[in-house]
């Protein structure tokens, strides 16, 4: 794809009102998932279960792409149609996970790096051929103030290896999701947050203009700010939708055409009234929009249970949530509508 091209899927990534289903789970994370369901993870239970969330009536209304796994963009719906051609079908982009995983940093203690560059280029035009029109790699970065972590070391890895994935794939003709992602796992209260994602952001963007990616043609999925789950005291939602938007305004650039916030483990409702809180505050340079994936799914999942007797409620579950999520990105949610029938 051309520049053009691919400002133009970013675009439409970003549309007012629709955001991005992540269904990208690895098959060893949907096993730990569908375990404690006591639902068994074979090939033919991840295909049914993707195939009841895609299929969903009415989900372009809301969902405007959807990240599929390795195997999940090689599979078809019930009737035989591609995944991919499905979602094209129903003007939902389809893109797909390209990274294969952290792991640990060379020398170091503890912290990691997203391995997947090696072949990439040639992965990249394999995914286009199969219809994926974007996608998505994660870093991880580790708030631990005893230890001094993040290091400068894990920040500068995870950027540049963020931007040359970046590079990549505009080069190839899709649209980048970057996505570093500072975990709320610590004990952090949410100010050693903030100055941790405006530095990872900082140098994410530095390494990416080095590397001539184009702003104009990727989607930035940062985390929110916010206290670690550890943190005894948690800051108030206004305070996240302050601090996030403080963050952003001091490091995205304005070319960027959208923002697709991660919910990095939140609650479906705490993550859906953060964001709603932030698009209130607008009107913002970037489009701020939803990539979530457990915070979409979970309660679809619970209901789903791996049986066919109950796609049809799922499926209500999740278009519910979706619909949610959707008024959020638009500044319309409000707490009621959580209880309203599905």
């Amino acid at each position: 794809m051309s520049a053009t091209d691919l400002a133009a899927v970013a675009q439409a990534m970003v549309a007012r009102g629709r955001g991005v289903l992540a269904a990208d789970e690895s098959n060893a994370t949907i096993t730990k998932r569908f375990a404690a369901l006591g639902i068994e993870s074979t090939e033919e239970n991840r295909r049914a279960y993707r195939d009841t969330l895609l299929s969903t009536p009415g989900l372009e209304d809301y969902i405007s792409g959807v990240i599929l796994y390795d195997e999940t963009i090689r599979q078809s719906s019930a009737d035989g149609t591609p995944f991919p051609t499905m979602l094209a079908q129903r003007s939902i982009l389809p893109g797909i996970k390209v990274d294969t995983g952290s792991m640990p940093l060379a020398n170091d203690n503890d912290e990691q790096v997203t391995e997947g560059l090696d072949g990439l280029r040639k992965r990249i035009a394999e995914y286009v051929s199969l219809g994926a029109k974007f996608a998505k790699w994660r870093a991880v970065i580790i708030i631990d103030e005893a230890r001094g972590f993040p290091s400068d070391y894990a920040l500068h890895c995870n950027a540049h290896a963020l931007a040359r994935y970046g590079a990549l794939c505009q080069e190839g003709g899709l649209v980048p999701i970057i996505e570093p992602e500072v975990l709320m796992d610590g004990s952090n209260d949410i100010d050693v947050c903030f100055d941790v994602t405006v530095h990872a952001q900082r140098r994410v963007f530095q390494e990416l203009d080095r590397q001539q990616v184009d702003p104009r043609g990727m989607v930035l999925k940062p985390n929110m700010v916010i206290s670690g789950k550890g943190c005894a005291t948690q800051a108030s939602p206004q305070e996240v939708a302050e601090r996030t938007l403080e963050c952003l305004y001091r490091t995205v650039p304005p070319a960027v055409p959208g923002i697709a916030f991660l919910s990095g483990g939140q609650s479906a409702s705490v993550a859906t009234e953060h964001l709603d809180l932030m698009n209130r505050m607008g009107p913002h340079p970037w489009q701020l929009t939803f990539s979530y994936g457990r915070a979409l799914q979970d309660e679809a999942l619970r209901t789903w249970k791996g049986s066919t007797d109950n796609v049809a409620e799922a499926q209500k579950v999740a278009s519910h949530r979706a619909s949610l999520t959707s008024a959020a990105a638009t500044g319309t949610y409000s707490r009621d509508m959580e209880s309203a029938a599905v």
